[in-house]
């Protein structure tokens, strides 16, 4: 399950798992068909199957319906991996920070992790197995001007990954956070990447392929003794 799934890293993401560890894909979008269905084609070409989930993680019944209704017309399938990689910037100053978008941004990261994630969990304790990665950032760790909503966002869902850590280790599900730095995607297009990559000492900014290959690691049964960990990705930027 990867929410989120249609952006630069989701996308990665899924592909890397379904052609390195073979996994079937149930792919999340909101908003932007086209792109899943594109997305869905290009995971099939791998040999597995992708199944396409609409819903806004903000919304808690309609992630609840949505996953139900696929869990009735797919009684067999087990969801063993969740990748929560949904989320939105509303950058700006704090104190001109709209109260939309301070909700808006909280509730996509923070809130979807728990709507997404709940509901799953009990399958995966049931099973005794099962990898919840999650997808936060450079900006949950040492913070970033103009992104107090994000920040607090990921923040947030770094503090959870290692609570949730602790209480469901002992049923073999590992929690682990991905914090990214800057990768090349539609989040950092206006962003001006000769003057950032003076300060990330590799003097590059990261492709979206280099985070899902840290993901599919993630999500292998290689990292069965990693959780409640949260692996920086950003070039030397902030470690």
């Amino acid at each position: 399950m990867i929410t989120g799934g249609t952006g630069g890293i989701g996308k990665a993401i899924a592909l890397k798992l379904a052609s390195e560890l073979g996994y079937h894909i149930l792919l999340n979008y909101n908003s932007n068909k086209a792109a899943a269905e594109d997305i869905q084609h290009l995971i099939k070409a791998e040999g597995v199957s992708c199944d396409l989930l609409q819903c806004d993680v903000t919304n808690a019944p309609e992630v609840n319906s949505k996953l139900e209704a696929w869990a009735q017309q797919n009684p067999d399938a087990i969801v063993e991996v969740i990748i929560n990689n949904a989320g939105i910037t509303k950058d700006g100053l704090f104190l001109w920070t709209k109260t939309e978008d301070w909700h808006s941004v909280i509730d996509t990261s923070l809130s979807g992790f728990f709507n997404v994630t709940q509901p799953l969990l009990k399958n995966m304790l049931t099973q005794r197995y099962g990898r919840i990665i999650n997808i936060v950032s450079l900006s949950g760790l040492k913070g970033n001007a103009g992104q107090v909503n994000y920040s607090a966002a990921k923040g947030g869902v770094i503090a959870a990954t290692k609570a949730l850590a602790q209480e469901i280790g002992k049923r073999k599900i590992t929690v682990n956070a991905v914090a990214p730095g800057f990768i090349t995607s539609n989040m950092t297009a206006d962003l001006d990447e000769q003057e950032l990559k003076k300060l990330i000492p590799l003097n590059r900014f990261g492709e979206a392929e280099e985070v899902a290959s840290l993901v599919a690691f993630l999500a292998s049964r290689n990292a069965s003794y990693i959780t409640g960990e949260v692996i920086n990705i950003n070039g030397g930027l902030y470690s």
